[in-house]
């Protein structure tokens, strides 16, 4: 990619951020305003925002990369995506606003009276917000190496600036404004350059492949192996290779590789012939010590599924930046509104990222090999249109991408710095939240200048089935079950929520390594959720004496309308 294009309109997505935000600032005057925009923004604007901030990495080129690499069966990630705010709307939206809170240990303590609750609610968003965040900035970091060759941590570090710059100096009012913008810039970023890949996929005269067919190499295609990696084939290929495979150095002769688990080192250029279907590849010269979600979901394609269904469908609810959002409307109906609203914008993009993932499947298989296949939403347009045409519509899907970082990173630094200002910082004026938000950003920051992560979509899933684990649970038993108390919503949220961040930690840190047991600790959301739910409500009814005086005005709260609620009260 020509990076004289993307560069300057990264630059401007940066600097347009900066003004917009800039904007929310001069309006910005109270504390109530940096958390929940004073309670004044409207559904359109809200939906915007909402549908801007959720919109994030894992959207704007994980799920390209994952169909590339994977097919349709990834097309449950869009799906899963889009349901989870059909139950949030059913379930959550109103009744949530109506609670009165800031953020979700808010609602723990007006639901359930007890600090012990609010503070280990605190825990787990401060703990999704991270895990969220580091896709987020690593995804920043892989785009700038695509378009300039730069270090990966620079697109990270850059981010993570601008973001911690906006959210302290303007709070919820000005990332209000700056999400809105950035939804209808990465709408624009895909959609415009989609039209034009889809006429030049069109006038290809090249063999149609169907999209459910293994991936293949429309032509013959040199790839340079950067990483140690590892092919795993169902049958003999043969393919030129200059470099070491099997420990065996090759100097541009043909080999064949018979079926079976073939180790390449680092700095191998192989040549594929036109016609012959891509290798699956796994990094690292051991399977058992590099495991991937990707072998276990072809291993047990049903499990793996119904986990990611079950993660992203429940997961969407407790998701700490999504949810801080709601608390922004000014009453339950216009909740109700800005979630239908939601549905409608976030069904409309993700119509798109599976199209960049079906393209690059015939236009750019080689990217399962070099491990870049969330890069494939950027090199489309250079290597589908070329010249200058696909240079420009580059810079703009660049430039949608870096959107797509900042308003999703802005999002979650809010929900998590106002956690930290109300829960552990000494004061909750605004001074202290503007060193919550440093913090909020700090940690991630270093996360991922530190740690290599998984594909930004499997790293974002991880984190849903956290979020449907233990505040999910929460969240509906809470609203919707007066039995719920506060020894059984925090032993729920610890069984569930604790038993699906293990699992996370050890799929990141490569464990167990492969079969049954990878398979339940990759896609922990089909057993975690209901454990969580099972747990709260056990706990509960072992301790009917703990539940809450003044429960059912509490609940009366959540479910009346606004307007009756007052007309009782006087």
């Amino acid at each position: 990619m020509n990076s004289s294009y993307a560069v300057p309109a990264v630059a401007l997505v940066l600097v347009s951020t900066v003004l917009v935000g800039a904007f929310g600032l001069r309006i910005s005057r109270t504390t109530s305003d940096f958390y929940v925009a004073s309670r004044t923004v409207g559904p359109r604007l809200n939906a915007a925002a909402i549908s801007g901030e959720y919109l994030s990495a894992a959207s704007f080129l994980g799920i390209a990369g994952l169909v590339l690499v994977q097919g349709p069966d990834m097309l449950w990630y869009p799906v899963g995506y889009t349901a989870g705010y059909l139950v949030l709307l059913l379930f959550v939206a109103a009744p949530l606003r109506r609670s009165g809170a800031y953020t979700l240990p808010d609602f723990a303590e007006a639901r359930l009276a007890s600090q012990a609750v609010r503070r280990l609610a605190g825990a787990f968003v401060v703990g999704v917000g991270w895990l969220y965040l580091l896709p987020q900035l690593q995804g920043a970091g892989l785009t700038l190496t695509v378009l300039t060759g730069a270090p990966d941590w620079l697109g990270g570090v850059s981010v993570a600036v601008v973001v911690t710059a906006i959210v302290a100096a303007g709070g919820m009012r000005s990332i209000t404004f700056v999400q809105a913008f950035q939804y209808w810039l990465k709408l624009t970023a895909l959609l415009v350059p989609a039209l034009f890949l889809v006429l030049a996929w069109q006038g290809d005269g090249a063999p149609r492949h169907t999209f459910d067919e293994p991936a293949a190499f429309r032509e013959q295609r040199a790839v340079r192996v950067e990483d140690s990696l590892t092919l795993r084939l169902d049958e003999p290929l043969t393919v030129t290779v200059d470099g070491s495979v099997d420990g065996r150095r090759h100097r541009g002769g043909e080999v064949t590789l018979p079926a079976g688990s073939h180790h390449i080192a680092a700095g191998t250029r192989l040549t594929f012939a036109e016609g012959a279907e891509v290798p699956s590849a796994g990094q690292g010269a051991d399977d058992a010590l590099s495991p991937s979600r990707a072998e276990s979901r072809e291993e047990r394609p049903l499990y793996a599924t119904y986990g990611l269904m079950l993660a992203t469908f429940f997961g969407t609810m407790g998701l700490p930046h999504v949810v801080v959002r709601f608390y922004t409307s000014p009453h339950g109906v216009a909740a109700r509104r800005t979630t239908v609203a939601v549905l409608g914008l976030i069904g409309a993009f993700y119509l798109l990222p599976p199209l960049y993932g079906a393209l690059g499947r015939l236009y750019a298989p080689e990217l399962t090999l070099t491990g870049n296949a969330d890069a494939a939403v950027l090199l489309l347009p250079g290597l589908m249109i070329g010249g200058v045409g696909g240079d420009l519509l580059g810079a703009l899907v660049a430039g949608g991408a870096f959107a797509a970082f900042l308003s999703t990173a802005s999002g979650l630094t809010m929900a998590v710095a106002g956690v930290l200002t109300q829960d552990v910082l000494p004061s909750r004026g605004v001074r202290h939240f503007r060193l919550g938000t440093v913090l909020a950003m700090a940690v991630p920051l270093a996360g991922s200048l530190l740690v290599g992560g998984l594909p930004v979509a499997d790293a974002v899933g991880l984190a849903f089935a956290v979020s449907a684990s233990s505040f999910c649970p929460l969240l509906v038993l809470g609203i919707w079950w007066r039995q719920l108390t506060p020894p059984g919503a925090a032993a729920g949220m610890l069984v569930g929520g604790g038993a699906a961040f293990l699992a996370v930690a050890a799929t990141m840190a490569g464990y167990p390594g492969q079969g049954a047991w990878h398979a339940l600790l990759a896609w922990p959301a089909l057993w975690s959720v209901p454990l969580g739910f099972l747990t709260m409500i056990l706990v509960s009814l072992a301790t009917p004496g703990r539940v809450p005086p003044g429960t059912a005005a509490v609940l009366a709260r959540f479910h009346l309308p606004e307007e009756l609620r007052t007309e009782v009260s006087a």
